[in-house]
């Protein structure tokens, strides 16, 4: 299948056309990003362990029971997905705080939830990307009812399959972003990708971050962290 013309280049992934309108080729940047791009550097060989490690995630949720929008990886670095409108709600799972929400609600990394959180943000980096709830998202038409009633169904989902398979590489899946977008016939894939850049993930034992908050808080090591979470992941 022929790579057509760049439809659109994000910050860490070019999408391009080709032959087939429902399918678009997805190729994956060394480029990082932080704090809504105010933070910008690159992470040597990230593009290869996000591809790599995506399609490995996709295709253990594909046999769970989750749609994805996963085709075929064509290179190390490219991949053939299904072509979606992408639903402009950032997803957002949390097993343990960290992040920004012990920095909102003012306590401490490594609390242990009695059951996961789920938060949404609407998709919009002039706006920052604000939080906002399901009735912000029908107000505004981002989603229906019954798509944000999937939604969620399907991020329990993946939580639950994926924290499972983490554990089982000495990997505690602390939180963790995804998108969802909407086929050709209506419907609704997980799209995006599941990677250090998007996942926190701490070593099981140490709790040794292993993702992008290397980058985001000058922790160094990054691309150590990624290579590592790959070897887990892949088994390589």
């Amino acid at each position: 299948m022929n790579k057509g013309n760049l439809i659109y280049e994000g910050k860490a992934k070019k999408v391009y056309e080709t032959d087939d309108k429902d399918v678009v080729l997805v190729d994956y940047k060394d480029d990082a990003t932080a704090f809504n791009g105010l933070k910008k550097g690159t992470i040597v060989g990230k593009g290869v362990v996000n591809n790599k490690v995506t399609n490995f995630m996709m295709q253990l949720l594909e046999k769970e029971g989750v749609k994805t929008h996963f085709i075929k990886e064509v290179s190390d670095r490219e991949t053939l997905v299904k072509r979606v409108s992408i639903v402009p709600l950032e997803v957002i799972i949390r097993n343990i705080s960290a992040g920004s929400f012990a920095k909102n609600y003012g306590v401490e990394e490594g609390i242990v939830f009695d059951e996961p959180t789920i938060e949404f943000s609407y998709k919009n980096d002039d706006l920052g990307d604000p939080l906002i709830n399901s009735y912000h998202a029908i107000a505004l038409k981002l989603a229906t009812k019954e798509e944000i009633e999937l939604i969620k169904q399907m991020a329990f989902k993946v939580n639950e399959v994926m924290k499972k398979f983490f554990l089982s590489v000495g990997v505690e899946l602390v939180d963790f972003k995804l998108e969802f977008g909407r086929t050709s016939d209506g419907t609704i894939v997980l799209a995006d990708e599941i990677s250090p850049d998007t996942c926190r993930f701490w070593d099981s034992k140490t709790h040794e971050k292993l993702d992008k908050d290397r980058f985001r808080r000058d922790l160094g090591n990054v691309e150590d962290a990624y290579n590592e979470m790959s070897k887990r992941i892949l088994g390589q």
